[in-house]
């Protein structure tokens, strides 16, 4: 990007040129907006956003055949001028065009960045206060600051730095308090375990970004006080323990509605309303349009449409969104004709379906080779289409394993013999299950449907049945795998030396069918006139296929094997490899043990060789086919009313694997649904479904083979070619035990995991502990009481090291006794029977002060009395619990003797009817016991039997209190 001293307004700002950077390998470069210029960033200071700027985001990656793939970001932080983000846009499409014009460009607003952006800065990113031009102080990085982040999201997180205050605090999130000697994660009650297990990435974020790995860490479970543990340090850097309050929706957590899409052309500097069923046949290659999606706005660039032409329309979705005041977290997406996202496509009601040929045999390994390659890494720059991948071994199963295979014949599985194993009938389905040892010497299984084209419906619903009561017998261990014919991945025909497909059936269903049609039966003999193309050069590739016995199917780049009657010709091409024709002899051998070959080069047959296949004819020379190379996506689904929701995990890793998902993996070569060991019972038979429902939409809009092997992998069963589309495999993680996130907290800290469950000693000893508990708590309080500044009181917020020493000693009194309280809380009587055989109930004081105070307020407000002292502070904490319970109060009853009931709708504290003359101190008192029952979700009698704080949370939360 040029270096101009005037601002955007300006007249030659249309021949600014782009960034003057580009990218030669994948990775990403940034530049900052300063003075209307793009200035490149240091690479120190990636991942580091000020919210008072703006940026520019450039991310490379390798695409299909080795060419690049561009996506541009353009971040706009809360605090950024109009002036820069308009600068940002215009520069982004002058850099779109330094390109080639084939980025897709996203528009990312503070607070609301999409998951791909995030995706390259894990474990996320914290923007800071400050920024360039827009006139705020650069944020002290070098003093430290405690901190309070809220956490959300399980594939990237999104952080947003909180006051640090017990208001910020709820049930439902999760929360990080770093401070200088110590990082806590809080885990709210209601929050999700992925959730948990991803906020655990940015603990040790903090931990080594700003305390140089050397911190401890704490977890604490909302509603689990233990005064001894992280818990009671935590609940001490918030004055003690006291309930928390619901939930507040913020704007950054409000879902923006979908709306009907709307197109719009731009034509002569207007936006104008396209009617119509949505169809790609609308969008012309010299114009540009908008498609309003209502929560995302897309800019469509025509492929022959000018840079002012882009500017100009990209500006017009910036009014527009301003005109109808859109909410901040409104999308805007950048696409040029021809790198259209899948997300644009689906808007349409029909966008033709992009198909590829058919790899012949010979090339299949070579696309999926050439996939592995670019997983492992290693660039194909500047590779066309037609050139040669050098052929390098994908992953293949251990051999030496134990091969069995099953034809399907009506309702039953017939063996296969062994000396016909690899001999496969284009009419039939067929099972095999393959039993290995692999490196670790664990045994483990692959197991496959293998299905003909032109074998029935009937055959292949029972092959896949049965395959599926096989995966269930062995307790969903092996990797399982539906294959049709002429997509057989590289694995698969490894297990087979040969593997040869012939024409026609052997089974009663097919021949059958061919009865009743009265259809000609190709079905292979030894004695019959077939042609085989022999094509392969590796085992992963040596499929032999039987084709029309005709001269129009010979290829000069492959070997073919003619049988005619007892004779039997071996066909060299005049490009077949050594190699080809070795197999072609092995093939040979297989359908006609000690059968002797007739060797024929091209150019050199004799005429009974063109009599058995009708005459000599001219035919091809080497066959091209069509790269199938293509981009791995790793995607997580929903259904939203039936339909399958697919949302894409960009930038994935093993981590992405948790525990309680089912995820697709899709090569393009091959279609995996991953299940996790935590996932329902029953959701897990439905792998194969939703994996085909995928395969639907895919074919669409990817172009993806409606036949690609599909199969479905079980966490820790996961096979080799399965692993090799991540960029590493830790083994050690897929061994961890527990939820994700007892995995990732044993992972990542080892034993901060013993701190979430009490040892089996620690529950032996409940009654001798609380007795200990209690003592200390005591002492504790006897050297509270000296003097002390109560402007430096335990409320404070700021680092337990800062605190004066009259503080921290008074802090640690109150958290002490809080841990006392629900210590002794949860060891209460909880039933009258229980009751009668412990001490008698002590029915509390019913005061107004009394009524709102929490255990920790009720210790801080008694502390504070000039009389009071540990023996009276005890008494008192005594008659606080209580036994835990008070004696139910005795029905209300009018003048009668009868007894007196009103609604539930008539005692709340808001009703519109309120009745008179009742205690409204004991409002609950009035309520008949169902409708008890209904408000309280629990009889009367379990309810008196709680501590009375605890009673007085639940009826506020009802609207009795």
């Amino acid at each position: 990007m040029g270096h101009s001293q005037t601002g955007p307004s300006s007249a030659d700002e249309g021949q600014r040129a782009g960034p003057t950077i580009v990218r030669t390998q994948r990775g990403i470069e940034i530049w900052r907006i300063e003075d209307f210029q793009p200035v490149p960033l240091s690479k120190s200071d990636y991942g580091k956003f000020y919210s008072g700027d703006s940026y520019i985001i450039l991310k490379t990656s390798a695409g299909r055949g080795g060419a690049f793939v561009y996506d541009i970001h353009i971040w706009i932080g809360k605090d950024s001028s109009q002036d820069e983000y308009g600068t940002a846009a215009i520069k982004s499409v002058e850099l779109d065009a330094s390109i080639g014009g084939r980025a897709v460009q996203h528009r990312e607003v503070q607070g609301h960045e999409s998951d791909k952006f995030l995706s390259y800065f894990k474990p996320c990113i914290i923007p800071l206060e400050g920024g360039i031009t827009s006139g705020f102080n650069r944020h002290e990085e070098e003093k430290f600051e405690t901190r309070l982040f809220i956490c959300r999201g399980k594939r990237v997180v999104r952080v947003k730095q909180v006051p640090v205050a017990r208001t910020s605090l709820n049930h439902d999130d999760i929360f990080i308090l770093d401070t200088e000697p110590k990082i806590y994660q809080f885990n709210g009650t209601n929050s999700n375990i992925q959730e948990r297990a991803k906020a655990l990435e940015v603990v040790q974020y903090l931990k080594d970004k700003y305390h140089d790995g050397m911190c401890d860490v704490g977890i604490v479970d909302d509603g689990k006080l233990d005064a001894e543990s992280d818990s009671g340090e935590f609940w001490l850097l918030f004055g003690g323990f006291a309930p928390i309050g619901k939930k507040i929706v913020g704007d950054d957590e409000i879902a923006l509605p979908e709306a009907t899409p709307k197109l719009y052309s731009f034509v002569d500097g207007e936006l104008k309303l396209d009617e119509g069923l949505l169809s790609k046949e609308l969008l012309e290659n010299n114009r540009c349009y908008i498609l309003d999606c209502g929560s995302e706005l897309f800019v469509w660039f025509g492929r022959v449409t000018q840079v002012d032409d882009r500017k100009a329309v990209t500006k017009a979705a910036e009014d527009l969104l301003a005109k109808e005041n859109r909410p901040k977290a409104t999308r805007v997406t950048k696409v040029i004709q021809g790198h259209e996202t899948n997300s644009f496509k689906s808007k349409f009601d029909s966008w033709p379906v992009v198909t590829n040929a058919l790899t012949s045999s010979g090339e299949e390994g070579r696309g999926i080779v050439a996939a592995l390659l670019k997983q492992q890494g290693l660039s194909s720059k500047g590779a066309s289409k037609g050139t040669a991948v050098s052929e390098e071994a994908p992953p293949l199963l251990e051999g030496g394993g134990k091969l069995e295979v099953w034809r399907i014949n009506g309702s039953a599985k017939t063996p296969v013999p062994k000396e016909e194993i690899g001999k496969f009938y284009s009419g039939d389905c067929y099972i095999m299950l393959y039993t290995y040892h692999s490196n670790d010497k664990k045994e483990e299984y692959f197991l496959a449907c293998w299905i003909g084209k032109d074998s029935i419906q009937d055959d292949q619903a029972m092959a896949i049945r049965l395959a599926n009561t096989m995966w269930g017998s062995l307790k969903g261990r092996p990797v399982e795998g539906r294959i049709y014919q002429g997509e057989e991945p590289p694995q698969f025909i490894a297990l087979f030396q040969p593997m040869v497909v012939l024409k026609g059936g052997v089974s009663t269903g097919y021949k059958k069918l061919v009865a009743e049609k009265n259809l000609n039966d190709e079905t292979y003999a030894s004695s019959c006139t077939a042609l085989i193309q022999v094509s392969g050069t590796s085992v992963y590739n040596n499929k032999a296929v039987q084709v029309d016995a005709v001269a129009e199917s010979l290829c000069s780049s492959d070997c073919f094997l003619l049988q005619s009657g007892n004779s039997m010709f071996a066909w060299q091409g005049s490009s077949s490899s050594f190699e080809q024709q070795q197999w072609a002899t092995k093939v040979a051998e297989f359908l006609k043990p000690g059968v002797t070959l007739k060797y024929t080069k091209e150019g050199t047959e004799s005429s009974s060789f063109w009599s058995a296949i009708g005459g000599k004819q001219i035919f091809g020379g080497k066959k091209l086919t069509q790269e199938a190379t293509r981009d791995t996506h790793l995607y997580s689904f929903s259904f939203n009313r039936g339909k399958l929701e697919i949302d894409e995990i960009h930038n994935f890793s093993q981590d992405e694997l948790l525990t309680e998902d089912m995820l697709i993996l899709d090569t393009h070569a091959e279609v995996f649904v991953w299940i996790g060991q935590s996932v329902d019972s029953k959701e897990k038979p439905k792998a194969f479904e939703i994996g085909q429902q995928y395969i639907d939409v895919a074919v669409s809009l990817e172009g993806l083979s409606p036949h690609v092997p599909l199969y479905k992998v079980s966490e820790g069963n996961e096979p080799c070619f399965f692993k090799t589309y991540f960029f590493s495999w830790d083994a050690t993680k897929a061994m961890a035990q527990g939820n994700s996130f007892q995995k990732k907290l044993a992972l990542l800290f080892g034993n901060v995991l013993n701190f979430c469950e009490p040892s089996d000693k620690q529950k032996k000893s409940t009654n001798t502990g609380e007795a200990t508990q209690r003592a200390t708590a005591l002492a504790a309080l006897s050297s509270a009481f000296s003097p002390f500044d109560s402007s430096k009181s335990s409320s404070s917020l700021k680092s337990p090291t800062r605190q004066s020493p009259g503080s921290s000693q008074r802090a640690a009194a109150v958290a002490a006794l809080t841990g006392v309280l629900t210590a002794e809380q949860s060891s209460q009587p909880s039933t009258p029977q229980q009751l009668s055989r412990g001490s008698s109930p002590v029915t509390p004081k019913t005061s107004v002060s009394e009524k709102n105070q929490t255990p920790a307020s009720e210790v801080e407000s008694l502390m504070n009395l000039p009389s009071a002292t540990p023996r009276a502070i005890e008494a008192s904490i005594t008659e606080w619990n209580g036994s835990g319970s008070e004696v139910q109060p005795e029905p209300k009853r009018d003048g009668n003797g009868e007894e007196t009931t009103f609604t539930y709708e008539q005692l709340k504290v808001k009703s519109s009817n309120p009745v008179s003359g009742i205690d409204y101190i004991s409002r609950e008192a009035y309520l008949s016991d169902v409708e008890f029952e209904t408000v309280f979700g629990m009889t009367k009698e379990k309810f008196h039997a709680m501590p009375k704080w605890k009673r007085e949370m639940l009826k506020k939360k009802v609207d009795l209190f």
